[in-house]
């Protein structure tokens, strides 16, 4: 059985108040993991043509109040 089959099977396993903690603290890992990366492609400038083209584009009035 591979790490992750294993991983699985104990997850099937819990019972419904460990499951729903499990899957709280899994979902705050997911969330800080993707902030995680969000930062570094920020860092590394992956993201500055993006905001550049949204500033451009407010800046020519070519957006509208939420």
């Amino acid at each position: 059985m591979t790490k992750l089959e294993q991983i699985e099977k104990n997850i099937t396993d819990l019972g419904p108040d460990d499951f729903k903690a499990f899957a709280e603290w899994f979902e705050a890992l997911r969330a800080a993991r993707w902030d995680n990366q969000i930062k570094a492609d920020i860092n590394a400038g992956k993201l500055d043509q993006i905001a550049d083209k949204a500033l451009a584009d407010f800046r020519a009035g070519k957006t509208r109040a939420l």
